[in-house]
């Protein structure tokens, strides 16, 4: 291989990379690593006779590919292909710096990188961030090339749908022979009598062969952009070593990191040898302090909070696993607009950009590493380098997210299989082991989120966890204090209710288990693989959405919950098999429309205002329909059919809807809520014609012309009065002019086929939507969509340098 690799350099054609455009005086040079690769799917490297594609990073190979049931992924895994792809890239650096390191994200999974035809390493993780110092193979006066190739076979490798390739972000860094080291700075803040009382681990490397006399600064930027502190001290570093400095400093009255101030310090670390710069780093931080309460709860700055989490997997919908920054934003913007405070990263570490903005929107993080230890729950998962990589990659998990304030506990194993071995000490052995990695590298509380509940789970009894946590299991809450006497308790995944967006069966009051049990076929359901939007279908494991959510409001002691899941996501579409290829267990589809019980949440968790009132109004003359309504703020909502009162509902203590049983008639249903008698809010639901035009509505207008950012564009069937038209399921194509293009479409059906990376979309339940990514370029974007026989639908976007 590595005889092959070295022959094909001499045949690559060159994209040159440019170093930077930026002066060395900082020492330091960081390096955007994402534009102009070349891609190729291939079993071995291609030698001549292929045609390589040039494509930016961060890319998913398995998004572009077509839904098959055949797909050795399976079902669980999205129908998606996987397989085996290259990556390779030419490049130059900076000659009058002296060390480069590639610094990877996330590459789904087993990379292995090559530098000038040798190899620099491999790591099987596909989650996981990792950097290589690739010193010893560059060339300084020369053009270099990177080569990677991913592996995303053998499958099963994953119980949802993982995607594959160099899907995160990628970075050449460049420093001097005296440098931070990646993750070399460590800010311990602590919140003492009103101080912000903060501890800094300082990691310096001495590559040169002399011993070093240097001077590190520290300045302190204030959320308000002031300099709150400066301070200097001498540290020596000898020849060929690497020293840490520690340094503490107090900050008077701290502005505080909270859910609805997340105000942020920076860390300004600057490294100088004999008054010349050799290295900076900037460092954002919080000053927050909480705990966790055996009676209480949870505790931010003082105040109980309760936890109000979603659990989401990594996709980004139609853009499969390639991270983007404002895709993650958008999701997350969506979850608080329901009353979410907290996420939990199932099941393993997320790209940094997510925790960075869970810093920047006050959102609290449970930040999961494992999803199994040693034994596994898909035949080639990673178990299999279990033994060899798992100590490495928990130890670069926790360096790499502990100066996020918005983490509040770490979790190291999700429903792992060796918590139901009782009678074996394994996996307690095991989790006393990844406690005692975490504990050497920060001090914030562990958890297993685990499905076996028992006081002889061995991971809870003996694995010296801070916090106990139950996935599902909501009739057993209660009996935590007794089974678990002294040990705070968090539901770290709840629920498992499954819905398909705009889609109803009735009578809704009865709930029904799909599938009946978890071991047996699903044979029942409905021929379209609908499941009803109502919130009575669960699976047998889990609850409906009301029925936990009333257990953990009415208990102090249970610190929050975390649904499973905020979002649909690609893969594990239970309780269905193909052609269903994306779950239903999301509050909100995968195209980012929310699903009804969104705004059941929203009335609970939130401040606003909420009157929602479903299903819509296009039924059979005579059908029996039932009406459910969400509110708050109101001691009473009253129901009209066409003018006539239908009766006055009230919510009791426990309840969080109420229902109507009509008969349908074509016209409008119109509810008041009221509170004391007075107004507070109205809605009004028609019955919809057929269909006569496209809306198209935009999130964002504008966008920053940086080939990345994004606009996320929602599309509408409308009737000729402008109503939505609940059944329409028409194929829009969409067309886009100027500087930009179409990455994504998408319309939240689970078993759509049609690619999410095409240009047409069906619309489900009246509602379809397109991603439209910016360029380089500033200009205007003109995008159309068109349908037979309907008004096409136009909107403008602008991109301009920000």
């Amino acid at each position: 291989m590595m005889k092959s690799i070295k022959k094909l350099i001499g045949l690559i054609i060159l994209v040159t990379g440019v170093f930077s455009c930026q002066e060395n005086s900082k020492g330091r040079v960081v390096v955007d690593f994402t534009r102009d690769w070349q891609f190729i799917k291939s079993d071995t490297l291609p030698t001549t006779g292929k045609q390589w594609r040039t494509l930016d990073l961060p890319h998913d190979w398995s998004i572009e590919g077509s839904f098959s049931e055949d797909h050795p992924a399976g079902v669980g895994g999205g129908a998606l292909p996987g397989g085996i792809g290259w990556y390779k890239k030419n490049f130059t650096v900076d000659p009058s710096l002296d060390r480069y390191f590639l610094q990877f994200d996330g590459v789904y999974q087993n990379s292995t990188v090559w530098v000038n035809g040798d190899s620099v390493g491999t790591r099987p993780n596909g989650y996981i961030s990792f950097e290589y110092d690739i010193t010893p193979y560059v060339k300084p006066e020369a053009n270099n090339e990177v080569l990677v190739r991913v592996k995303n076979s053998p499958q099963p490798n994953s119980r949802w749908y993982s995607g594959s390739g160099i899907y995160r972000e990628v970075r050449l860094v460049q420093t001097k022979g005296i440098y931070i080291p990646n993750y070399g700075v460590y800010v311990k803040p602590e919140l003492l009598a009103g101080k912000g009382q903060v501890s800094v681990l300082t990691d310096i490397i001495n590559d040169s062969n002399q011993d070093a006399e240097l001077q590190v600064s520290y300045e302190v930027i204030s959320p308000n952009g002031e300099s709150v502190y400066t301070q200097s001290e001498q540290m020596k570093v000898a020849a060929a070593s690497q020293s840490t400095g520690n340094h503490t400093f107090s900050v008077q009255n701290p502005k505080l990191w909270s859910i609805e101030e997340p105000h942020l310090y920076q860390l300004k670390t600057t490294v100088s040898q004999n008054g010349t710069i050799v290295d900076i780093s900037e460092t954002p931080f919080g000053i927050r302090s909480f705990r966790f309460d055996v009676d209480e709860g949870f505790f931010l700055n003082g105040e109980s909070v309760k936890i109000k989490g979603v659990c989401l997997h990594h996709d980004l919908g139609a853009l499969g696993a390639a991270f983007n920054k404002r895709a993650a934003q958008r999701q997350l913007e969506i979850m608080q607009g329901m009353g979410v405070n907290s996420l939990r990263t199932a099941h393993n570490p997320p790209a940094p950009e997510v925790l960075d903005l869970c810093d920047e929107m006050g959102i609290l993080v449970m930040d999961e590493m494992f999803d199994m230890w040693s034994i596994s729950k898909t035949e080639h998962d990673y178990s299999m380098y279990w033994e060899e990589w798992h100590e490495q990659d928990l130890r670069d998990f926790i360096r790499r997210d502990r100066n996020h304030p918005s983490i509040i506990v770490w979790s190291i194993g999700n429903e792992i299989m060796e918590q139901y071995n009782h009678e074996d000490s394994l996996g307690g052995q095991i989790a006393s082991e990844l406690a005692g990695i975490v504990r050497e590298l920060d001090a914030r509380p562990l958890i297993t989120a685990n499905n076996d509940i028992s006081p002889d789970n061995t991971l809870i009894k003996n694995g010296g966890l801070d916090l106990v946590g139950y996935n599902y299991h909501h009739e057993n809450f209660t009996d935590v204090p007794k089974d678990h006497p002294g040990r705070p308790f968090i539901a770290t995944e709840t629920n498992s209710s499954l819905a398909t967006r705009g889609h109803y069966d009735m009578p809704s009051d009865s709930v029904m288990l799909w599938p009946e049990s978890w071991d047996k076929k699903f044979e029942d359901g409905n021929p379209d693989n609908t499941v009803s939007a109502y919130d009575h279908v669960r699976t047998p494991w889990g609850s409906t959405q009301e029925d936990t959510w009333r257990i953990v409001k009415n208990n102090d002691f249970i610190s929050g919950l975390y649904i499973w899941t905020g979002f649909d996501y690609i893969g594990e579409p239970t309780p269905y098999e193909w052609p269903s290829r994306s779950s239903y267990f999301g509050i909100v589809d995968l195209a980012g429309f929310p699903k009804d019980t969104y705004y059941m949440y929203q009335s609970e968790w939130t401040e606003d205002t909420v009157l929602h009132v479903f299903p819509h109004w296009n039924w059979d003359v005579g059908q029996t329909i039932d009406v459910w309504t969400y509110y708050n703020h109101a001691d009473e909502v009253e129901l009209y059919l066409n003018g006539v009162s239908q009766g006055v509902r009230s919510k009791g203590k426990d309840d969080f809807h109420v229902m109507w049983r009509l008969t349908f008639e074509p016209g409008e249903v119109r509810v008041i809520s009221r509170k004391e008698g007075k107004e507070i809010a109205s809605k009004t639901i028609r019955t919809a014609g057929t269909p006569a035009s496209i809306q198209l509505e935009a999130d964002r207008t504008n966008i920053n012309a940086d080939g990345k950012d994004l606009s996320f564009v929602n599309v509408s069937i409308l009737d000729s009065q402008g109503n939505v038209v609940p059944y329409a399921d028409n194929l829009v194509h969409f067309n886009l002019d100027g500087p930009g293009e179409i990455v994504g479409v998408d319309n939240g059906d689970p078993t759509s086929h049609l690619s999410l990376k095409g240009t047409k979309m069906n619309a489900m339940a009246g509602k379809c939507m397109v991603i439209i990514q910016s360029t380089n370029t500033t200009g205007t974007l003109q995008l159309s969509a068109k349908a037979d026989g309907i008004s096409v639908g136009e909107i403008e976007i602008h991109t301009n340098h920000n």
